[in-house]
């Protein structure tokens, strides 16, 4: 449906808009836009609540998205479908996020991974590189679930990977190259779109092959991943921390995560009167890689998705381990402490984490990107695991898991051939305090990291977590 048939056009639409209604809902964003089929299962008499997880998933008899009992799905936007202004809808589906609008609207911001050739490039008006395909789209629904809007609103970037949205209302893309000149982060406001804002790298965020960033809403601090191998994890302070609109175009200190040795407190309470922990190693920009691995900084296998809440930063390392199976990381930037959550071996339970969330309700998502049918995995703080989703159709990769602002609905991608797809259901409530809860609790048992004897006993001298520990060891800290 196009803006003319709801009463409401785009230079409208922006105008009632302004920045005033760019509010996030940090942790739980999503939209509910629905222009498709419809894919509808049984509804159940005793919904769960979420935390033991949503029961068995039901074969969809389209063969598309398997789900539990009682939820459905709409695919809402398809790679090559028509957009209100004749344009076709971009491919290669990523990152997104969702920002609540005016008049009851809600606005999708989601990622094109694309580079310089596609079937479907992102054909934006103001593009910052005439040859790159990729870019950003924005889909606009109303509280009728009508699609009002779908338009671009960046364009000539290359391979925007996961991204992240900032606590202002703006999305940040994460070029994931380092080729033709790209590989920056660039702001993107769906209020203002393919404005020069969108068209300008934030090139103290670094030029590297950015995969996903995250916001810490306390600081100000941003964190972002790095997907190439090796991969670094990195912080962006910005000098003026005032999250508002222009002000990460102020530029701001890059650094690159550590493993050190810091003099400790309290020595006596420890055997040999040191404490490992994290510490950040600035970075020239435009040579952040280069110089993190010269300053002996974290080297990780290939970094993919972050999320932050509760004060808590969580990331995973897609191909790491033994197997490369995938490793989940959370880092609690009030004690630079960091944690290995999840290891995966053969016989667990996940495959290749790539793109996480951490739910209304408190649980950790996880979106696989391994061989064969991948998923939608919930781990909830209690320590069960279970799964959500399952792509049918094919062996692409789940993208961009979002929530609504009200937490009601749940917006995924399948990345190729590109579906937007709107699932709702008996989703647990908001739960704050499960959110928390999650930062602080065990993982469930057979994802844990296996520890040895020594590095367990190690822990305990040394006054750290098990976690801590494990995290700790398998970036090269001498166990002693």
């Amino acid at each position: 449906m196009t803006a003319s048939n709801t009463g409401l056009n785009r230079r409208d639409f922006l105008k009632a808009g302004g920045m005033s209604t760019l509010a996030l809902t940090l942790g739980a964003t999503g939209v509910f836009s629905l222009s498709g089929a419809t894919k509808s299962f049984a509804s159940t008499e005793n919904p769960t609540s979420g935390f033991g997880g949503y029961g068995p998933l039901v074969k969809d008899p389209d063969g598309i998205l398997d789900l539990p009992r009682g939820f459905q799905y709409r695919i809402i936007s398809k790679t090559g479908d028509e957009m209100p202004n004749g344009d076709l809808v971009p491919g290669a589906l990523d990152g997104m996020a969702a920002f609540q609008g005016p008049k009851n609207t809600t606005i999708i911001v989601r990622n094109h991974e694309l580079g310089t050739n596609a079937k479907y490039p992102v054909n934006g008006k103001n593009p910052w590189s005439k040859g790159a395909a990729g870019g950003t789209t924005a889909l606009v629904v109303d509280s009728s679930q009508n699609v009002i809007d779908e338009y671009v609103t960046n364009s000539g970037t290359i391979r925007n990977c996961a991204g992240g949205p900032s606590t202002w209302g703006t999305w940040l893309t994460c070029e994931e190259t380092r080729e033709l000149g790209h590989g920056f982060v660039f702001e993107v406001n769906p209020h203002d779109p393919e404005n020069e804002m969108s068209k300008t790298p934030i090139r103290d965020m670094g030029y590297f092959s950015h995969e996903a960033c995250s916001i810490d809403p306390a600081t100000g601090i941003w964190y972002l991943t790095e997907d190439s191998s090796p991969s670094f994890l990195y912080r962006f302070t910005p000098h003026d921390r005032s999250q508002k609109l222009g002000s990460l175009q102020k530029g701001g200190i890059l650094e690159a995560a550590a493993v050190d040795e810091l003099p400790s407190l309290s020595a006596s309470n420890f055997s040999n009167g040191q404490k490992f922990g994290i510490v950040w190693k600035q970075v020239k920009p435009e040579r952040a890689k280069e110089d993190a691995k010269d300053l002996g900084c974290i080297q990780f296998s290939r970094l993919e998705g972050t999320a932050f809440a509760a004060g808590i930063l969580w990331f995973d390392d897609t191909s790491a381990g033994e197997g490369r199976h995938g490793r989940i990381y959370r880092y609690f930037p009030a004690t630079n402490t960091l944690e290995l959550f999840y290891e995966s071996a053969s016989n667990n339970d996940l495959d290749m984490p790539d793109n996480i969330t951490i739910t209304p309700w408190g649980d950790l998502w996880i979106a696989e990107d391994g061989p064969g049918k991948d998923r939608i995995v919930g781990l909830t703080p209690e320590g069960k695991i279970y799964p959500f989703a399952e792509n049918q159709l094919n062996d692409s990769e789940f993208t961009g898991p979002i929530f609504s602002p009200d937490g009601n609905t749940l917006f995924v991608n399948i990345q190729e051939p590109g579906i937007t797809f709107a699932i709702w259901g008996p989703f647990a409530r908001r739960n704050s305090a499960r959110q928390r809860a999650m930062g602080y609790a065990a993982p469930p048992a057979n994802l844990a990291p296996v520890v040895s004897d020594k590095l367990a006993a190690f822990a305990e001298n040394q006054g750290m977590s098990i976690l801590e520990a494990a995290a700790l060891e398998r970036h090269g800290m001498p166990i002693i």
